[in-house]
């Protein structure tokens, strides 16, 4: 198969579809809206032009998180993940200071941690890191 990878053109069309392909709850629109022009870089999957996968990264040039890796169901096992997770490194990477060094910080979804750590990421706590922490804000209208 021949799919296209696309940078810097994640919308909030594809982005709804693909989050909900795998069940996640999605954003309201004036939110993921503004998170996706806030991206650092995304990658975004086309079979023809049908989207299939997606991944983003968000950062301040130091400290980076990988968000949004999805793979519709039917495509997964094909090695779009591995490329998504690839480019968006490959970018991080192309793009640092000479000399320095950055972080790059995911939060997997439930028996996901060994696709990630096939990528070359290390579960936390490790000899350098304690556990990550997570708080979720809600704002009611």
């Amino acid at each position: 198969m021949n799919f296209a990878f696309k940078e810097n053109q994640l919308d909030y069309e594809t982005y709804y579809i693909l989050r909900k392909s795998v069940k996640w709850n999605n954003w309201s629109r004036e939110q993921a809206e503004i998170a996706l022009v806030n991206s650092y870089y995304t990658v975004t999957v086309f079979d023809n032009k049908v989207p299939i996968g997606m991944g983003r990264a968000v950062g301040d040039g130091i400290y980076f998180m990988i968000m949004d890796i999805v793979v519709k169901p039917e495509y997964q096992r094909m090695g779009i993940g591995s490329t998504i997770i690839h480019m968006l490194l490959e970018h991080i990477e192309k793009n640092m200071c000479v000399g320095s060094r950055v972080s790059v910080q995911l939060i997997s979804e439930p028996d996901k941690e060994q696709f990630y750590i096939k990528q070359g990421f290390k579960l936390i706590p490790h000899e350098y890191c304690g556990p990550a922490l997570r708080k979720v804000i809600y704002k009611k209208g």
